[in-house]
């Protein structure tokens, strides 16, 4: 066995030590859909509908109910294809129709909410193995009350990405590279930044092998031990954590006859694509043109100083590289995506691993302040997540 498995088998009860951050998780999540219903109700709309038949939901569904092949032409001349949807959640949501009487869109719904607590539990197993129980707990807390945390609760992609995305990290933590594998292919099916995962395992296998091939050298006294057959495990979960991503694109460009960058056609037909973050940062620069419009371009201006701060502080503590590469690739495509600049918060929501630093210091101090400040944050998440639903909400 590799030291971190050894460090992480024959642990008793892993659900037994994640309860706490599931059932606070859970309190937090039913507290957003309570305000949601009340704020809907009281506008006269239905909160239900909000979550499972509105934007992408639908295009998810309709996947799920006809199969690929619909777009709709917008007079400007733009296409948006359903082929810029990934086919996991639509193919559990066919699944999920099949075998029980619920719709798509409620499948979808299921789907997320028990995605949503095994991406809380995946976050806290990670957490747990990095820096403890306690932080593990807090960082599941963080991550349930971010401002557009009701995504999590809708009939979405972001909560299955997150929690195979978790699951998978935490598989290359503990030296399970099948598995790790495995589970970032099915990321990679998920959605297009599952191209964090492949990436974060690729990083985490090569820095291995080379460290292996240090210690086998003369200059070292003790080689590490290893696993017999642990570098054949570990090139076969490099083999197979892109597949599910290069699968779907290729299927993309075959279908469209355009070759393999066909998919990147079909997100240029919904002007989305990857500029280096200039679109974003004329779009801020734009919000400077006029009063108050300037105070949201301050706001946007200081949430990205908060991003790369965070960022920066996760490498000075000596986070763990692949959650490093992960949070970085997520980041990175989510800021320098060229359009929806809407979406970027829910964009941002599978890079987890910023919030660490924050789940440390909230550890650190005592369980009736760390109590305080997030109940008061996830009060305050919820009511912004109901007001945004009910308004622009997500793209």
């Amino acid at each position: 066995m590799t030291d971190l498995e050894t460090r992480t088998a024959g642990r008793p009860g892993a659900l037994r030590r994640a309860a706490p951050a599931l059932l606070g998780y859970a309190a937090v999540r039913a507290l957003g859909l309570l305000v949601l219903a009340l704020w809907s109700a009281a506008r006269d709309k239905s909160a239900y509908t909000l979550l499972t038949a509105r934007w992408d939901s639908l295009w998810y569904s309709g996947v799920a109910e006809r199969g690929y092949g619909h777009e709709v032409r917008l007079p400007g001349g733009d296409v948006h294809s359903d082929l810029a949807f990934f086919p996991l959640l639509p193919w559990l949501e066919r699944l999920g129709a099949a075998v029980s009487p619920l719709s798509y869109a409620d499948v979808g719904f299921v789907v997320s909410l028990l995605a949503s607590l095994a991406a809380a539990w995946g976050i806290f197993a990670v957490a747990e193995h990095v820096y403890g129980r306690r932080a593990g707990v807090c960082a599941v807390l963080l991550w349930a009350v971010l401002p557009v945390g009701i995504v999590q609760s809708m009939a979405y992609s972001e909560s299955l990405f997150t929690a195979l995305a978790a699951w998978s990290l935490y598989a290359v933590l503990t030296g399970r590279w099948v598995t790790a594998g495995a589970l970032a292919a099915l990321a990679g099916l998920t959605r297009p930044v599952g191209l964090a995962v492949t990436a974060a395992l690729w990083t985490a296998a090569v820095v291995a092998f080379v460290r292996d091939r240090r210690g086998a050298t003369p200059d070292d006294a003790r080689p590490p031990e290893r696993a017999p057959g642990d570098g054949v495990r570990r090139v076969l979960g490099m083999l197979l954590a892109p597949l599910g991503a290069a699968g779907y694109v290729l299927w993309v460009g075959h279908r469209t006859g355009k070759g393999p960058l066909g998919y990147l056609d079909v997100q240029a037909g919904w002007r989305n694509g990857f500029d280096g973050g200039v679109a974003f940062a004329r779009f801020v620069a734009a919000k400077f043109t006029s009063f108050p419009s300037a105070l949201a371009g301050v706001g946007l201006i200081a949430g990205v100083v908060l991003l790369v701060w965070l960022y920066v502080v996760c490498v000075r503590q000596r986070q763990p590289l692949p959650l490093l590469v992960y949070a970085g690739v997520v980041t990175v495509l989510a800021l320098c995506a060229s359009s929806y600049f809407g979406s970027k918060p829910r964009l941002l929501m599978p890079a987890f691993p910023l919030l660490l630093p924050l789940a440390v210091a909230l550890a650190r101090a005592r369980t009736s302040r760390s109590a305080l400040v997030v109940g008061g944050v996830a009060a305050a998440s919820a009511v912004y997540g109901a007001f945004w639903l009910n308004g622009s909400g997500p793209p």
